[in-house]
């Protein structure tokens, strides 16, 4: 069997019992995860303790990526390294949408009622020196959001996020311990771009910044999560 590549924790190291699907560095502005990106406001890369990340300013920053990962699994984790840095209550600062195929639109302009579209989300709610994370589920067979405020984590330092599904249970982690988790259904998605720093609609823009992502196309249990360095 080929050995591939996996981060444990962003260090890489070779292993063919564990393969990641895919692994997102966002230390530049024009491909992401092998596809093209389209810049809006003006989002800088810089180098931290994670390597090479993207920083947004919370007011305009975002990049539309054109493609997506996880498209057809039945079970993923999705994973993401990031420093928020205060701001705005509602942040999101990834938004991974499924294309409608009769519309050809990742989102409604202005959701009222509710967003139609398949999406994973990651956002944040900052109260103070703090926040909390929010984590969002849809497809065809429903949506769920996992949101503790009871669960604060420090502003101005990395920490690694993830949520997952394991064909039963929706959970979401930070920086490695479970934060919730609920039974639901879940349809595959379809293909589909993200959009990082802000919604897809270019709304609740994210201040900080994203340092490195990885999509796998099963439930990782917690010691197998990204772990971020300060």
């Amino acid at each position: 069997m080929k050995a591939r590549w996996a981060i444990v924790p962003l260090c890489l190291v070779s292993t063919a019992a564990f393969a990641a699907d895919e692994v997102w560095r966002f230390d530049n502005l024009r491909r992401i995860g092998g596809a093209a990106v389209e810049v809006l406001g003006e989002p800088r890369v810089q180098r931290g303790p994670n390597g090479r990340a993207l920083r947004f300013d919370g007011e305009d920053d975002s990049v539309l990526i054109h493609g997506r990962p996880l498209v057809g699994t039945k079970q993923f984790t999705a994973e993401v390294v990031f420093h928020p840095e205060g701001g705005p209550f509602e942040q999101r600062f990834m938004h991974i949408a499924e294309t409608d195929p009769a519309t050809g639109l990742d989102t409604r302009p202005r959701p009222q009622g509710g967003d139609p579209n398949a999406r994973m989300m990651f956002e944040i709610r900052v109260d103070g020196d703090s926040w909390y994370l929010d984590t969002f589920i849809s497809s065809k067979a429903g949506g769920k959001a996992l949101i503790l405020p009871g669960r604060r984590h420090a502003l101005g330092r990395w920490h690694a996020v993830a949520q997952s599904y394991d064909g039963t249970t929706y959970r979401s982690y930070v920086d490695g311990e479970l934060e919730g988790e609920a039974a639901v259904g879940y349809v595959p998605h379809g293909p589909g771009r993200v959009r990082v720093g802000a919604r897809m609609n270019q709304v609740n823009h994210f201040r900080g910044s994203v340092a490195v992502a990885r999509f796998t196309d099963r439930a990782l249990p917690p010691e197998r999560l990204l772990r971020a360095r300060n």
